[in-house]
């Protein structure tokens, strides 16, 4: 009997651990829920991309719905989302702010000459620290905060028409007709 022992206990661990792995595999890492999701939004204040004399920071997006995204040039899922983002710009519903992670200026400003430019400012990440302050996996993630400056949701990955139809809008709207 402990002769068979000897093999079935590490086989029973070896489909515990599985087991584990089959679970985790199964859950969508768009859905990892955000620490900061119904907490103030972090302290920030960067170069502006356009002006790197002026500064952009949280009390820039306080005050009213906001939207940050966070975006680079290198990032292929990036320009999948931007018509996404132009489109959102065209309804004048929300302001849209980004936070160009990580990525070269001069390559930054030219995308946004080339593709279009739906933020109302531009924040600088050089070398990605406020980013990691977010909470920031990678680009694209979108963070929806409300007037006093918390966040109330983060959408990891690119955006598409569908997220902003049925996701994105609908919080917006709620959003601003809560004082």
């Amino acid at each position: 009997m402990t002769r068979y022992l000897r093999y079935l206990v590490p086989l029973a661990i070896f489909f515990v651990l599985v087991a584990f792995l089959y679970r985790g595999l199964s859950l969508d890492p768009k859905r990892v829920p955000s620490p900061l999701v119904g907490k103030p939004m972090p302290e920030f204040s960067l170069p502006r991309l356009q002006d790197p004399a002026a500064t952009l920071s949280d009390t820039d997006l306080k005050g009213k719905v906001s939207i940050l995204n966070i975006w680079a040039t290198w990032c292929v899922s990036c320009r999948a989302e931007h018509e996404v983002l132009l489109l959102l710009a065209k309804t004048d519903k929300v302001g849209i702010y980004g936070l160009n992670y990580k990525d070269e200026r001069a390559k930054a400003k030219q995308w946004l000459l080339q593709l279009g430019d739906p933020y109302v400012a531009n924040a600088f990440d050089a070398d990605g620290r406020t980013g990691i302050n977010w909470g920031v996996y990678g680009a694209p993630e979108t963070f929806i905060m409300d007037r006093q400056g918390i966040i109330r949701h983060k959408h990891i990955g690119p955006l598409t028409v569908d997220a902003l139809n049925n996701e994105i809008l609908p919080l917006i709207a709620n959003l601003q007709s809560t004082p």
